[in-house]
């Protein structure tokens, strides 16, 4: 254990849980709050249309200017202080510019951090290590999205339609993991191809497509696809509800699901390491494609409780073992660039899916969305299958 997870690597999973617990007490409230202070749905689409946007974009600015200065702290403590202050900022008006600066603020403070942090857990982990790695920082982070539901119907119970008081006691968990992210400390790297003084355009790293290596292209290339037939988590949530079940019990699903995320994150990252990532990945989209049937098909709403212990099964096996194959097929120097390319990729993807199961979902039911869903996944697991290889490890820079 001691060997495996570095000081930086539980340090890294500490700041991402209490962050989660932050993120996702506002989970649960936000739409509820924004219609309560005047947002219609309109609105609250293209708040999140914008965060979004600006959160994918700038995962793959900051990731490749990460590479270019050698350095990832500033990065990581820069990002979560952003988040930490732009949340509770949410409660102080209600003013919509005022919401959108600190909605948009919170996202760029995502951007600012993941590619950065993913590549600092690459550079701590090793090939035959990378899988525990990045499935023990996503287990950490999952705990806290079951911790932070919780904490918010704990407070919605004490402080009956207060919401501002949720935002606000954001602040607690989110400087926690700020000031934790004062240990991280930043080791000396070489640099990329690209001189820092030059900079890097919002734009310049897509043009590491070309130059990053045949399987990790073929990799994003049937991931991303599959991405664009997995549509918000928010939409399993919907159809629970629509089967009759109440606001607890969604609620509660939400949180079981977290959890039973969070348990299993570390042991499929360990077997990602015994048996290979692509087939861990292949494995966890196949659940996906048996959940997904399932909640096309079923419409008595006590089924969603093992549907929703598959769905985790299907998380745990893909999330934080997907990004270690990524960096197991990148260049030491590339790292950040090549994850953040697909965070951004992932991030757009992951809107135009949202988008198109919304619009589905009114013009032909909540069951066509999943059967599609459910189709896509296997045609994106038969080309991972087909088109990738398990590893292909770089030890070099270049």
């Amino acid at each position: 254990m001691r060997r495996i997870f570095s000081k930086t690597i539980i340090t890294l999973s500490l700041v991402s849980f209490f962050t989660d617990i932050a993120s996702e007490m506002l989970y649960p409230v936000m739409p509820i709050y924004l219609k309560s202070i005047g947002f219609t749905a309109l609105l609250i689409g293209i708040l999140e249309g914008i965060a979004e946007a600006t959160a994918g974009l700038s995962k793959g600015y900051f990731g490749e200017l990460s590479d270019r200065l050698g350095k990832r702290v500033i990065f990581i403590r820069w990002g979560y202080l952003l988040s930490a202050l732009s949340k509770p900022a949410m409660a102080i008006s209600k003013w919509p510019i005022w919401i959108f600066v600190a909605r948009t603020t919170d996202r760029i403070g995502k951007g600012l951090r993941t590619s950065a942090r993913d590549a600092l857990l690459s550079d701590e982990s090793t090939p035959e290590t990378r899988g525990k790695v990045f499935g023990f920082h996503r287990g950490m982070d999952t705990l806290g999205a079951a911790v932070g539901p919780a904490i918010a119907l704990l407070l919605l119970w004490l402080f009956p339609g207060d919401y501002s008081i949720i935002f606000l006691i954001t602040i607690i968990p989110g400087l926690a993991a700020v000031l934790l992210t004062l240990l991280l400390k930043e080791k000396n790297r070489s640099q990329g191809t690209a001189k820092p003084q030059n900079g890097a355009s919002p734009f310049s790293f897509l043009g590491y497509w070309r130059q990053s290596p045949v399987n990790y292209r073929h990799i994003v290339v049937g991931l991303i696809f599959f991405t664009l037939i997995n549509s918000s988590d928010a939409f399993l949530l919907l159809k629970v509800k629509e089967e009759g079940a109440s606001d607890t019990l969604v609620i509660g699903l939400y949180i079981f699901y977290n959890l039973a995320y969070a348990l299993l994150s570390y042991p499929m990252g360990w077997l990602s390491d015994k048996l290979g990532m692509k087939r861990m990945v292949i494995f966890g989209i196949a659940i996906f494609a048996i959940t997904y049937l399932g909640f096309a098909l079923v419409s008595k709403w006590s089924v969603f409780i093992l549907l929703f212990g598959l769905y985790s099964l299907y998380a745990a096996s893909t999330e934080g073992v997907l990004k270690a194959w990524l960096a197991n097929n990148l260049p030491k120097t590339k790292t950040a660039t090549g994850i953040g390319l697909y965070n951004s990729l992932q991030s757009i993807a992951t809107l135009l899916a949202s988008s198109l199961a919304g619009l589905i979902w009114v013009m032909a039911g909540s069951g066509i969305v999943f059967m599609i869903s459910a189709v896509g996944a296997t045609l994106a697991g038969i080309y991972l299958y087909i088109f990738t290889r398990t590893s292909v490890t770089y030890q070099g820079s270049e």
